[in-house]
């Protein structure tokens, strides 16, 4: 055909074209797998933007976002013109002439280049062409990628034929928006308007010419030119894109001259922080959510999801307070009961000291370092031993020091955390959720990843077996020395439980009483009589989930399980014998507020009302019956207006290694966890570990805060009325105080079961001894 062709240069520029047409062409349909994939004409009618899934509170304020590119797109009408100029008087000032490919440009910085001035030739239809379509990212690449000049030819030639493709889709300014709103700003910040909010405060359209230039400036180099890590290099090249809106009439003299003068005046108030809003509650939705964003085919960090939480933004606010303020006087506690000797302690109180080595041995770099070394232990060990600076958390701030791996780790063995979580049984809504002190610093969930022994506030699953099988809180049982022989896997045991002051007082006591001071022996009689396999029957049909050890001291909370799992089942109580299934999230939607999903309440019936109304009286007891381990509420005068009624159960296990405290009120049920995630760093005495000391105050503090709010929608009132007849015996009269002094409360007082103030507080029932 070309042989036709008599003029020779003719005839060899034609063969030419032909031979880059069919390179396009094979470009274009990927021949032989050798130049990967492009983006076809769907592909670019429908790009798929990355961006992220924000989630709000039950009163619609922000708390987090889920972004692999931290993105929220703005419309064009949205943006400052300044912005629009600046980005084409630099990055592309031909832009409204050329149809995505400028060859006066790229001829020209293929000249810059070879004379050792490398310059970008690019169109912005070309930049968004490879920011969107990521062009030259490996999925884009073929087997051609191998071949390191011929790729970098197929990846430029791919960026012409999309940008060829975008010019003829859409217009100049649908062009603008798309390239604005996918560009990258550094620090994780992805398109106009976030990049506008994170450096100014302000949105796209009220940026002024010198804030728009710092924006524009950093798309040469987004980490050379950053306002905040480089403000210098930042400020010049501003005035660099100024004096390029001059030149091409975008600004006046007098306007250029009045914006260079200008300092960057960054403002960096605005609350997205440095990552996503990083939370346990953030974490703990990430969680709730997996199984239906698996099922419906949505990714939290692309899919611009906005996701409504049954969070109240002013309780969860309490709640981080409560545990600020009480967190940090325990810590402060706990460093004065040890001083400088290590608090890892086996049951006997003798030092662990193979501690530190086995907090070594755990960490992922161990054996990496073992890997490195070849084993070499000395040169393992000057690892963790040098010294170097880092940021610990203290209560008083974030602190600057000079540590080395085993420092650290000696520091943060130290550190008390706590897990509380409180939900309205009535709707199911989950209104507040503290994983822990910090969760920067301690990642690890203490509402539903950890899972600790229950210690007494477990007792309430062996009564309400009773209570449920025939029982009624009037019935007598005498403290007295227990027995129980049973078989564990096939193995005889003995169980002799013991009292928390290792006392028996002999005195018959009423259920009602019995729970509420927490006596382990009639707790054990109970057991006896009801049978331990049915009361972690009764425990996994109230919302358990745990696996339970079926022994007799299951009982006095010998098993593990988390917040979330008792706060559940103690709202089954307050829920009229309904279990429930807690509600995190109530509704998604995507980004124009159309609904994806609703979340609605799974429940079911496992108790009787009149049974769930009777230990809703038990519970009362741990206030109103003498002894009764909840006293210490009586100390928090903010509790106690309009004969307000609360019940709970505190809980320690042995030795003081976990402090509980599971609080009722008319409305709401609070469960809170304090202790150290190691277990073998604890308090000493009952005067410091004790539920009651470490986890109640904490309850307290928080429904103090509440009560205090009179926009919180909850208020002070008694417990419920019998919602049915009720046909046990409940009205148990004030016991008889006997004055025998080896009796565990030799100071109570009688108290008038309607719900009267005592003269003291009791003591709590530290110490549990399940395993005795």
């Amino acid at each position: 055909m070309f042989n036709r062709i008599k003029n020779r240069f003719l005839r060899y520029f034609l063969i030419l074209i032909y031979f880059i047409i069919i390179f396009f062409c094979a470009i274009e349909v990927n021949f032989l797998w050798l130049f990967g994939y492009s983006p076809d004409m769907n592909d670019i009618k429908n790009p798929s933007m990355s961006v992220g899934s924000q989630l709000y509170t039950a009163d619609g304020k922000l708390i987090g976002q889920y972004y692999k590119e931290n993105r929220s797109p703005v419309l064009f009408k949205d943006i400052s013109p300044n912005l629009i100029n600046a980005l084409i008087c630099t990055e592309d000032v031909r832009f409204y002439s050329h149809h995505g490919i400028d060859l006066y440009s790229f001829l020209t910085s293929m000249l810059s280049t070879a004379k050792g001035d490398k310059r970008g030739g690019s169109t912005i239809t070309q930049q968004l062409a490879k920011n969107l379509f990521e062009t030259r990212k490996r999925k884009s690449q073929g087997l051609i990628k191998h071949v390191p000049i011929l790729s970098t030819v197929v990846y430029k030639c791919k960026e012409w034929l999309t940008a060829l493709e975008i010019e003829h889709v859409y217009t100049k300014q649908e062009i603008l928006e798309l390239y604005l709103n996918t560009v990258p700003f550094g620090n994780n910040t992805y398109g106009i308007k976030t990049a506008t909010l994170k450096y100014f405060d302000k949105t796209p359209d009220k940026v002024n010419p010198a804030e728009a230039a710092t924006l524009i400036g950093m798309l040469k180099a987004t980490s050379t030119y950053n306002p905040i890590n480089n403000p210098d290099k930042s400020l010049a090249r501003r005035n660099t894109v100024l004096s390029q809106m001059e030149k091409y009439g975008k600004l006046t003299k007098p306007e250029y001259e009045a914006n260079v003068n200008l300092p960057l005046n960054l403002n960096l108030n605005y609350v997205d922080d440095e990552g996503q809003g990083d939370s346990y509650l953030r974490e703990a939705v990430e969680k709730w959510l997996k199984k239906w964003c698996k099922d419906n085919g949505y990714d939290l960090y692309s899919d611009g999801l906005k996701i409504y939480t049954t969070i109240d933004s002013k309780m969860q606010q309490y709640a981080e307070e409560a545990v600020a303020e009480k967190m940090k006087v325990l810590q402060k506690r706990f460093d004065q009961l040890w001083g400088k000797k290590n608090p890892w302690r086996d049951f006997e109180g003798n030092e662990i000291k193979d501690f530190v080595l086995k907090g070594e041995q755990s960490l992922p770099i161990y054996k990496l370092l073992q890997k490195r070394y070849k084993g070499d232990t000395t040169a393992i060990n000057k690892y963790f031993t040098t010294k170097k600076r880092m940021t610990v958390f203290t209560w008083n701030g974030e602190k600057d020091t000079t540590f080395s791996s085993v420092d650290s780790l000696k520091y943060y063995a130290r550190i008390l955390n706590t897990g509380m979580m409180t939900i309205e049984p009535s709707t199911g809504y989950i209104k507040d959720w503290v994983g822990g002190i910090d969760y920067k610093y301690f990642n690890y969930d203490h509402v539903n990843q950890a899972k600790r022994q229950a210690g007494s506030t477990f007792k309430p699953f062996a009564y309400v077996t009773a209570i449920d099988n025939g029982f009624t809180p009037c019935d007598k049982f005498t403290d007295k020395p227990v027995t129980i022989n049973y078989m564990d896997n096939g193995k005889p045991e003995v169980w002799q439980p013991n009292n928390a002051d290792f006392k028996f007082t002999y005195q018959e006591m009423s259920l009602r009483w019995a729970m509420g001071k927490s006596v382990n022996s009639i707790t054990a009689q109970l057991t006896q009589q009801v049978g331990w396999d049915k009361i972690v029957e009764y425990a996994h049909k109230l919302g358990i989930e745990s696996p339970l050890k079926s022994v007799p001291s299951v009982s006095l909370g010998s098993n593990d399980v988390s917040v979330y799992e008792m706060v559940r089942a103690y709202s089954t109580f307050l829920n009229k014998g309904v279990k429930i299934d807690p509600l995190l999230v109530t509704k998604i939607t995507d980004q124009d507020g159309n609904v994806l999903a609703t979340f609605t309440l799974n429940s079911q019936r496992v108790l009787s009302e009149e049974t769930a109304w009777l230990m809703l009286y038990m519970f009362r007891g741990g206030m109103e019956e003498p002894g009764g381990t909840s006293q210490a509420l009586w100390e928090y005068p903010g509790l106690w207006k309009k004969d307000n009624q609360i019940g709970g159960k505190t809980g320690t296990s042995s030795h003081y290694v976990d402090g509980w405290y599971m609080g009722i009120t008319k409305d709401l049920v609070t469960g809170v966890w304090v202790g150290a995630d190691d277990r073998s760093v604890h308090f000493t005495t009952s005067e410091n570990g004790e539920g009651s000391h470490t986890a109640l105050p904490i309850f307290a503090r928080f429904m103090e805060k509440v009560y205090a709010d009179p926009k919180s929608g909850y208020t002070w009132g008694p417990y419920p009325k019998p919602w049915v007849k009720i046909t046990k015996e409940y009205n148990c009269p004030s016991p008889h105080i006997s004055t025998d002094t080896t009796s565990t409360d030799s100071t109570a007082v009688p108290v008038d079961t309607t719900g009267g103030t005592p003269a003291v507080v009791s003591p709590d029932d530290s110490k549990d001894n399940p395993q005795q």
